[in-house]
């Protein structure tokens, strides 16, 4: 019988060390003989082994028999459980938690994976779905070939780092956990439990169809030059602008919202400032920035011009204001019901963090690579997620990617729902139940969401997972929200990119300019607009509608999230104390990059919030 397991081994590409040959196979023909397995059984499960555990060598070695054997123990405590339901089995660790964990009534269930108790609890008809396109699903029992993403050596990467943040594990020190993590239960303790507050309701589920309708376009373009304008006269630092349409020899103040004045892209010869209907009854006039040393530039940018206009053609300007002061309100036409709402709304949140902190984790999907669906890329996350214990894992779409080959083809043999459910849903719950009830997970959709409403801004998922809805929660894309007082908002369209595409600058001779990415995601923030592009991009199907209220940056966050496919970044972005007496506010902004790219994997962010932008860390990790 050695020798037939010994076959079996070689049949899926194992080897032996020589030395260690003659005692792995006795070990193997033991467990062959107590857990009553096959030769081919204990190889399936030898696989199973290997791929959690992310092995890099494909050598049987008599250092991994301990862990295996407590593998083969769980997969037959799970088979029984699975025979009889309302079975009940507890080892002396289960116990000593329980005992130590009673006062904070966190209750424990039985031995097995969260997965199987909530199948349990409810009937879950994704149990039937358990295969996708011939490649098993990563719930149920795994492929028997190796991906390419499962051959890579290098694990957990650091690519960049912020202020020296604590060092991020890398391929050669994670072997260190691998029997650790086989009888050590880590848990976010309850005394680091964020409290979150959630901004915002709109827009509701359900909204399916987008109403493109001009009178939508013009409401809401014309509510952001009003607002803008607005903020600034509030300053005391402008008059009422004036008509830049009209010829004049004195230096006259406008505003209004750049514009090409052909199909192509921006140059500057092609700058148009589209006023107001107020100022100028909505009508255009050529803009000249020759004069000025620097600018910063993109289509739909609502922007303060001082200049003059002497032929009633063009509008010569000698200064720009591309920013609404920090100080300004941007809630000024607001209902006073809604107003009063919003005010009560920040009011209500948790005071009893003193000082803003918080340690958390961001991804953006896929999730998955493009050549199966099994979503190793996350579940190595949340392996590293549950080492290293943040107080908050954010997770931002596409998780069941409309641009993945397999379901661009209509390959796929389960509903959207299910795969997100089977694999996305249920390997959190897991994650939150490992992790303690102090674990917290928030999810955010994205257009490219093949199982959600794909009209932006976009609702939250409609998820209700049982007795952990305080604990996984969906925001709406784009959303904002406070967890222990640190601010975050967050959009998953991939604005950087589309404004990187359309921005046009001027970089000062000194040599003093921001990088481009800094000043894209400055451009955010000085437009409080998570999507300040117009014309929109192609592909992106914006109800404006909804746009003036659910795309409104109503405070500047703390940290700001924008998923790009561009280079992964962290960026300290510094706003206002232009003039004197303004605050300077500062922002971390953070594009995690996508988890899973191509066939291999992606990137995300580590951080940790300490008071101040200036005081986070924070590492791009490559996983």
């Amino acid at each position: 019988m050695e020798e037939e397991i010994m076959l079996e081994f070689k049949k899926i590409g194992f080897s032996f060390h020589k030395e260690e040959e003659e005692e792995v196979l006795k070990k193997c023909l033991t467990f062959c003989i107590n857990y009553k397995l096959s030769p081919s059984d204990l190889v399936s499960s030898w696989e199973v082994y290997y791929l959690n555990r992310q092995l890099d060598e494909s050598v049987v070695g008599n250092a991994l028999m301990d862990g295996f054997l407590l593998h083969l123990q769980t997969e037959q405590k799970e088979a029984v459980i699975k025979e009889e339901p309302h079975l009940h089995i507890y080892s002396s660790n289960d116990v000593d938690m329980i005992l130590s964990d009673e006062h904070e009534e966190i209750k424990e269930d039985i031995l097995g994976t969260p997965s199987d108790r909530s199948g349990r609890h409810h009937a879950d008809p994704f149990d039937s779905a358990q295969r996708t396109n011939g490649n098993s699903s990563s719930y149920g029992k795994p492929s028997n070939h190796v991906t390419p993403f499962g051959k890579r050596t290098s694990k957990f990467v650091v690519q960049l780092t912020v202020n020296n943040p604590p060092s991020a594990e890398n391929g050669k020190n994670e072997n260190k956990f691998e029997n650790v993590d086989d009888d050590i239960i880590r848990r976010v303790q309850p005394s680091k439990r964020c409290s979150l507050l959630v901004h915002g309701s709109r827009p509701e589920p359900g909204c399916r169809f987008m109403y493109d309708r001009i009178e939508d376009r013009f409401n809401s373009l014309e509510n952001r030059i009003k607002k803008h304008t607005t903020a600034l006269v509030a300053t005391g630092l402008y008059e009422e602008p004036t008509d830049p349409t009209v010829a004049s020899q004195k230096s006259v103040f406008a505003t209004g919202m750049i514009c090409c004045d052909g199909e192509g892209r921006l140059n500057e010869k092609s700058i148009l400032l589209q006023s107001s209907v107020q100022h100028s009854g909505g009508q255009r006039v050529r803009l000249d920035l020759s004069k000025l040393n620097q600018f910063s530039i993109f289509p739909g940018q609502v922007v303060g011009i001082e200049g003059h206009n002497p032929s009633g053609h063009c509008l010569i300007a000698s200064k720009i204001l591309d920013s609404i002061p920090v100080s300004a309100p941007t809630d000024v036409d607001l209902h006073p019901a809604k107003k009063q709402a919003r005010d009560e709304e920040f009011q209500s949140a948790d005071l009893s963090h003193k000082l803003a902190e918080l340690s958390l984790m961001v991804a953006a999907g896929p999730f998955t690579t493009t050549d199966n669906l099994l979503f190793e890329p996350l579940t190595e996350l949340l392996a590293y997620a549950r080492r290293k214990m943040p107080q908050l894992l954010i997770l931002l779409g596409p998780f069941v990617d409309s641009e993945h080959p397999e379901i661009r083809k209509g390959t796929v043999d389960r509903s959207f729902d299910e795969i997100f459910h089977l694999e996305i849903l249920r390997r959190l719950q897991d994650y939150v139940e490992y992790m303690g009830s102090a674990a917290r997970v928030i999810l955010v959709p994205s257009i490219r969401d093949a199982n959600h409403d794909f009209v932006f801004p976009q609702p939250a998922f409609s998820i209700h997972p049982p007795d952990l809805k305080h604990q996984i929660t969906s925001l709406t894309n784009p959303g904002m929200f406070d967890a222990n007082e640190v601010k975050v908002g967050c959009c998953t369209v991939d604005v950087i990119k589309q404004l990187s595409g359309e921005m046009i600058s001027r970089n000062p001779t000194d040599g003093s300019s921001r990088d481009r990415m800094t000043t894209i995601a400055n451009h955010i923030l000085s437009q409080r607009s998570f999507y300040p592009l117009y014309p929109l991009a192609e592909g992106i199907p914006l109800d404006f509608s909804l746009a003036p209220e659910a795309l409104e940056v109503s405070t500047i966050p703390d940290v700001l999230i924008l998923p790009s496919d561009l280079a992964s970044f962290v960026k300290v972005l510094s706003l206002g104390g232009r003039n004197e007496g303004e605050e300077l506010v500062k922002c971390i902004c953070v594009n995690p990059g996508r988890l899973a790219k191509g066939e291999g994997g992606g990137h995300f962010v580590e951080l940790n919030y300490q008071g101040s932008p200036d005081k986070t860390s924070a590492s791009v990790i490559r996983i």
